[in-house]
């Protein structure tokens, strides 16, 4: 008689394209939680001959870029594996005028901006919010290709040299410079819920912690965890990081990440973000 196929269980995939902190963080918390994860580099793999997924698996995916990310988490789901992130969501975060538009929808307060589609409108832009601004590429993390802005030459400087970048930079996002005096805040959400919440602080104007900021701990306020509420609403997802600037106005809600790095903020709480991860990530696994 020939055996019966042995039934595959289902599992937490990763996949990933580099090996930071953040995977080996994983790669620790799902041996001391005893979960069945399966990270795979993509870089040595292709769809479909080297992905044994099917519906009922889950992944939480860590590709560096973007635009791996984003086609692994598509091609996922077309088995029916639940992706942390969704692409949709994913897609959306990966465009800063995209997320503005969503926030901006739903009444989230965030620095006042501007977008324009030539050079010349952007430089109108500028002036028309004034001095100084922000010139942000649509599409980019880690605080690259950013440019600080104090005067009307600056701003044609900026907006030509990008408008020669290719199609890319074609489309100008513009926000209006906020002091935040030396710090903004990264909160970490789990499937909408606010989980931990970092102040990042550097003598440059650019603060996040792959740019040399430094992480320390801070507490999370009942109206700020409303306001992570209510934009995690906004943009959809499961596992978000928020960044905010400290007003005497208020908060405002610089960006959206649909697929955050979380070493600084477990360096600056000493949370277990990996092993909550991999928990949420195992609550979408059927049981028997």
């Amino acid at each position: 008689m020939k055996s019966a196929t042995p039934i595959r269980a289902p599992r937490i995939l990763i996949p990933y394209s580099r090996l930071r902190q953040e995977e080996k963080m994983l790669a620790s918390a799902a041996e001391r939680l005893g979960l069945p994860v399966d990270f795979r580099d993509v870089s040595s793999l292709f769809w479909p001959r080297d992905f044994d997924v099917a519906a009922g698996d889950a992944a939480v995916c860590r590709c560096v870029g973007q635009t791996h990310n984003l086609a692994v988490a598509r091609l996922l789901e077309s088995r029916g594996v639940k992706t942390i992130n969704p692409s949709s969501v994913m897609a959306l975060c990966g465009d800063k005028i995209a997320t503005a538009a969503r926030l901006e929808a739903a009444g989230i307060p965030q620095p006042e901006y501007a977008v324009a589609a030539s050079p010349e409108a952007a430089v109108e832009a500028a002036e028309t919010l004034g001095y100084p601004v922000v010139f942000k590429p649509a599409c980019g993390s880690w605080g690259r290709l950013l440019a600080k802005v104090s005067d009307r030459p600056g701003a044609e400087a900026v907006a030509f040299h990008k408008a020669a970048m290719g199609a890319a930079h074609s489309v100008f996002f513009i926000q209006k410079y906020v002091e935040k005096g030396g710090s903004d805040l990264r909160a970490i959400l789990l499937g909408g819920q606010p989980v931990s919440l970092m102040r990042r602080r550097s003598s440059h104007w650019i603060t996040n912690t792959a740019r040399g900021g430094l992480p320390e701990p801070c507490g999370i306020s009942s109206p700020l965890a409303d306001l992570l509420r209510r934009a995690a609403e906004a943009v959809g997802g499961d596992f978000l990081a928020v960044d905010l600037f400290e007003t005497s106005c208020g908060w405002l809600v610089n960006e959206v990440n649909g697929q955050p790095e979380f070493h600084g903020s477990v360096e600056a709480t000493g949370l277990d973000l990996a092993g909550m991860l991999l928990k949420y990530a195992w609550n979408f696994i059927p049981r028997d």
